[in-house]
């Protein structure tokens, strides 16, 4: 098990170690560190410092569920044993990262309670964020990890297609379509595929996608119509500990033409959505730092430019990294909700997703990016450029 790249961040950086300390799954860090299905149910903490072997410390009672870690390991019964491999741990070392952000500017990376962090600093300990170290270590994807996104994406854009082609062929038939019945028909093609999926997807028409993360149900049926505004958004990985979701957002509409004012609307988030790529792969060109901050405003000051500034309701982008969850611990494209200064850097990966949300409809467009270390930002996902029409 190897921490090199860690540890040389940390070199670079002053750090002295990372102290990645878990409680019962809170720290998506911990888990990636350590791949595994775990069960834990007490304190754990991998501490890696910049030189040096890593060190395990775990309760007695959660052993099994390190069994499969090849690493000096420390276990405590007590509190007060837990304290004192804390110091022993600790001991010489002045500046140490967790996952915390200073005033929780960062949330994704807030994972350690205040009061973990007030027990570590009660040690002499100077606490740092490891918002840039996670980025580092932790959300680059591996030639693996590239590998099976890629393979997922071909099958969640082949599963959109389909899903599309579900509408125009009931209706074609006669036959009634809801919402409900899409989303269903896409997660059967995600199992029959051979990819897993935390939830979702979002199959919306006319004012239900004007509500970023409306959730269709057989509950209250909506019918799809002929003369609807549709989005589906989809999103599944091929399983593995170290995988990464493919997600995607595509708009349709049942007929032949589109009204001139959804079109209107589409075109100024598709445009919003090519400033984020294009600010991306300029900065790459330019060689200069860029933030995700920054791959925000671009997209953000298009919508806002054409007069749609208050019917954005999210930041421009999320996080694609290894892991469970869809929405990944590396940098997001936000200046809205936080306000990112985390690097783009090669082998990382995010999603770009503008949105404009009005009372009547709500148009979304969706990629994925691979910052590839030798061509910089590439879209890894299949990208929309017209409107499909379920005619």
């Amino acid at each position: 098990m190897s921490f090199a790249a860690a540890q040389e961040y940390m070199q670079s950086d002053g750090i002295d170690a990372w102290l990645c300390y878990d409680f019962r799954g809170s720290n998506a860090a911990f888990a990636q560190l350590l791949p595994g299905k775990r069960s834990t149910t007490r304190r754990a903490a991998l501490l890696i410092p910049a030189v040096g072997e890593a060190l395990l410390c775990h309760h007695g009672l959660d052993g099994p569920s390190f069994a499969d870690v090849s690493l000096p390991r420390a276990t405590y019964l007590g509190w007060r044993d837990w304290r004192t491999w804390l110091e022993g741990a600790l001991s010489g070392k002045a500046r140490v990262a967790m996952e915390y952000s200073p005033g929780c500017a960062l949330p994704v990376v807030s994972m350690v309670d205040a009061g973990t962090v007030e027990l570590v600093r009660s040690l002499g300990v100077e606490v740092v964020s490891s918002a840039n170290l996670v980025q580092a270590c932790v959300a680059r994807w591996s030639p693996r990890a590239l590998e099976q996104h890629i393979l997922a994406s071909k099958r969640v854009a082949e599963i959109k297609d389909r899903a599309f082609a579900m509408i125009r062929d009931r209706l074609g038939a006669g036959k009634t379509v809801f919402e409900h019945t899409v989303a269903a028909q896409i997660r059967a093609d995600f199992q029959a595929a051979g990819l897993e999926w935390p939830d979702g997807p979002i199959v919306a028409v006319n004012a239900h996608s004007g509500d970023p993360h409306y959730e269709p149900a057989a509950e209250h049926p909506t019918p799809i119509q002929r003369g609807d505004w549709v989005m589906i958004d989809l999103w599944a990985r091929v399983p593995g500990d170290e995988n990464v979701h493919a997600d995607i957002t595509w708009m349709g509409f049942v007929g032949r033409q589109v009204p001139p004012r959804n079109r209107a609307v589409y075109e100024v988030v598709k445009a919003a959505r090519d400033a984020a790529l294009e600010r991306a792969r300029a900065g790459w060109r330019r060689k200069e730092r860029v933030e995700g901050w920054q791959l925000d405003e671009a997209a953000r000051q298009v919508i806002i430019d054409a007069g749609f500034g208050e019917a954005i309701k999210h930041r421009t982008g999320h996080s694609l990294s290894p892991g469970p969850r869809v929405h990944g611990i590396g940098m997001n494209l936000d200046n809205l909700e936080t306000h990112d200064t985390r690097e783009m850097l090669p082998g990382i990966g995010f999603t770009i997703e503008p949105g404009v949300y009005l009372p009547e409809f709500g148009v979304r467009l969706e990629i994925d990016v691979y910052v590839d270390p030798s061509e910089g930002p590439r879209v890894t996902s299949c990208i929309q450029d017209e409107i499909v029409l379920v005619d």
